[in-house]
């Protein structure tokens, strides 16, 4: 399966034991994770900033993101397909990667569902959809 971590799943997957760090770990090991530099630029200024990690291991945490996942450039998309256009190279990612799903806990994103054919969907919806 091809998937999209957002932004939000990764930098909690490295921030606590939980959910999302169980998430990612499947999709690691057992799906092919989708990624952007525009995604790890986001997940590094989150670390750094909002979790406070150093530099150091903030770097080595983006370099095992570029190793392990496939990294694209995201498609364009419409301005008009959702309410933060922040959220729009997330879903640009989806698209070009050609992901099944987008994993995020972003309301503006979680409201859409689904965007050609991409299922939109918390951690926990799809966890229970991989059990």
């Amino acid at each position: 399966m091809r998937v999209v971590l957002d932004t939000n799943v990764i930098v909690a997957a490295f921030a606590t034991r939980g959910l999302c760090a169980e998430v990612f770990e499947v999709c690691v090991s057992a799906h092919t994770v989708i990624i952007s530099e525009h995604i790890i630029a986001e997940i590094g200024n989150a670390l750094l900033n909002k979790i406070k990690l150093p530099k150091v291991i903030v770097g080595d945490l983006l370099d095992y993101l570029r190793d392990t996942a496939e990294i694209v450039k995201p498609a364009l998309i419409d301005k008009s397909m959702c309410r933060d256009e922040n959220d729009l190279p997330i879903i640009g990612t989806a698209v070009k990667g050609q992901a099944e799903f987008i994993v995020t806990g972003d309301s503006d994103l979680l409201q859409i569902k689904k965007y050609h054919g991409i299922e939109i969907v918390t951690p926990r919806e799809f966890w229970d959809h991989l059990r």
